[in-house]
């Protein structure tokens, strides 16, 4: 996208109006909103959907395999970020991968919300992987076009936005876990109904406020390359589902070979996508400097995201099996721990747009603020040592040590994640604004593949070393990209 079409969008959004940040980020706000309500409503009941009994409404899979396709579903929704940040880039924009990935996630709760079997499972699976990637990371890239390139609210701005994200994360495990005394499927209709209010907002106040903001892709391919490029598309998804029927029906695929071969695709996706984008000849000098600045900074987001995205695994079946639900006269449903995070976040994501702005200048440079993220998610793990440690593996542990847990690992979020989306949007080539978007979220793929491979080693007998062995991982990475963060900063070229 060139430099003048970057300004004259920035000039087609009105500039003041949302806590005195650009109009369009009230749209993007709200259906951000909404999005995050159904994906984490469906998020917050999924495992137990999984390992829960048939005659409880469940699917009947044992904890692990239920454990690990629970990461390998966040996996996939990441991971298909290429798909959607590349369509916006060359084809139709941000805004109607937007809308267009509003519809398949909507679906894709639909068909989770009818009685089924894993077969009707798979089906939203694919539905809600791919509508996610065409929405999640092209919504962001919308937030980054409404700034000018030095506006000093675009870190503010996506804090407010972040806020946004974790307000319909938060409401969402506590509605929909819920009603899943009722029915799992009652849990999954309401994800259904909140991505469609998400639809409704999106289409109403998009064209007044968020002007040019999306509508035009970054690096369109000319008439003659989108024919012939949808031609090999259309071809390559054939093939791939015709590999997928055959696999699966001589038994080669398996679930288990499934996940091992998401877990390496969590890796290698993201090493390929850093080399495309690295040689491309469309990227400058100055802009492959900034590549090689991001190649930590997506490393670390790694291991805070294997940390952080646990909540919906290793802690939701801990909160379910071994944490005490019984407390101050409350009957508490497991899910609603998933609430946690969000609403800390809720809570200290204004402080922190405030301290980014009170600072200026003195606050910590982007990598400091990762490495930060990281010792504060390691410490996240290491608490949940001490009742293990003093308790034993047998009893039931106070419901306040899961609490504790999720502060810990908030901290380190917001000092790491509205700061590498903000980040993302400023170190990404000018031709690939949207796919490097992606790649962002490629980090939480990755993660998510990762931790897929290590529940495994998960047992109420294993947990001291479990969390002990994690938690010092991201503590020692953590101060050691502290100590590399003068060199990083230097690669980023002016970039603060």
């Amino acid at each position: 996208m060139a430099t003048i079409n970057k300004q004259k969008i920035v000039d087609s959004v009105p500039q003041k109006g949302f806590f005195g940040n650009p109009k369009g980020l009230f749209t993007l706000f709200f259906t951000e909103f909404w999005e995050r309500f159904s994906y984490y409503g469906m998020r917050a009941i999924l495992v137990y959907y999984m390992y829960y009994e048939v005659s409880k409404g469940g699917l009947g899979l044992d904890e692990t395999t239920a454990l690990a396709l629970v990461s390998i579903y966040g996996s996939l929704v990441y991971m298909s970020g290429i798909i959607g940040g590349w369509l916006a880039d060359r084809i139709f924009g941000t805004s109607k991968a937007v809308f267009y990935g509003g519809i398949l996630i909507m679906l894709g709760h639909i068909v989770l919300a009818m009685p089924g079997s894993l077969s009707m499972f798979f089906v939203s699976m694919v539905l809600i992987v791919l509508g996610t990637g065409l929405l999640k990371p092209n919504v962001s890239s919308i937030v980054g076009e409404i700034y000018a390139e030095n506006d000093e609210r675009r870190d503010s701005g996506f804090s407010i936005f972040y806020m946004g994200i974790n307000a319909g994360a938060f409401i969402a495990p506590l509605v929909v876990g819920s009603v899943t005394g009722y029915s799992f499927h009652l849990g999954f209709g309401l994800a259904a109904v909140g991505m469609l209010i998400g639809l409704i907002v999106f289409v109403a106040t998009k064209k007044k406020y968020l002007g040019l903001a999306g509508t035009i892709p970054a690096n369109p391919l000319s008439q003659d390359e989108r024919k012939a490029t949808l031609t090999k598309i259309g071809i390559a998804a054939l093939i791939v589902a015709v590999i997928i029927v055959i696999s699966a029906v001589t038994g080669i695929l398996t679930i288990k070979t499934f996940i091992n071969l998401v877990g390496i695709l969590g890796i290698v996706i993201p090493t390929l996508y850093f080399i495309f984008m690295y040689r491309s000849p469309k990227t400058t000098s100055v802009e492959r400097s900034r590549l090689i600045a991001y190649i930590p900074l997506f490393i670390a987001a790694v291991m805070f995201w294997a940390i952080q995205e646990q909540g919906a695994t290793i802690l939701a079946n801990y909160a379910d099996k071994r944490t005490q639900l019984n407390f101050a006269g409350i009957e508490i449903k497991p899910a609603w721990f998933q609430s946690l995070n969000p609403l800390f976040i809720i809570t200290l994501a204004p402080v922190f747009a405030w301290l980014w702005i009170k600072l200026g200048k003195r606050q910590p440079t982007i990598p400091q603020k990762f490495s930060l993220g990281l010792l504060f998610a390691g410490l996240s793990f290491l608490v949940i040592l001490l009742p293990v440690y003093f308790g034993g593996s047998q009893s039931l542990v106070n419901p306040l040590w899961l609490v504790l847990s999720y502060f810990l690992v908030v901290l380190g979020e917001l000092c790491l994640s509205p700061v590498g989306l903000s980040a993302t949007t400023k170190l990404a080539p000018a031709a690939f604004s949207a796919q490097t978007m992606s790649l962002w979220f490629l980090a939480s793929a990755a993660a998510q593949a990762l931790n897929a491979q290590i529940v495994r080693f998960y047992t109420p007998q294993t947990e001291m070393a479990y969390f002990g062995v994690i938690g010092a991982a991201s503590i020692i990475l953590g101060l050691a990209l502290l100590a590399l963060s003068p060199k990083i900063q230097g690669f980023m070229k002016g970039i603060r």
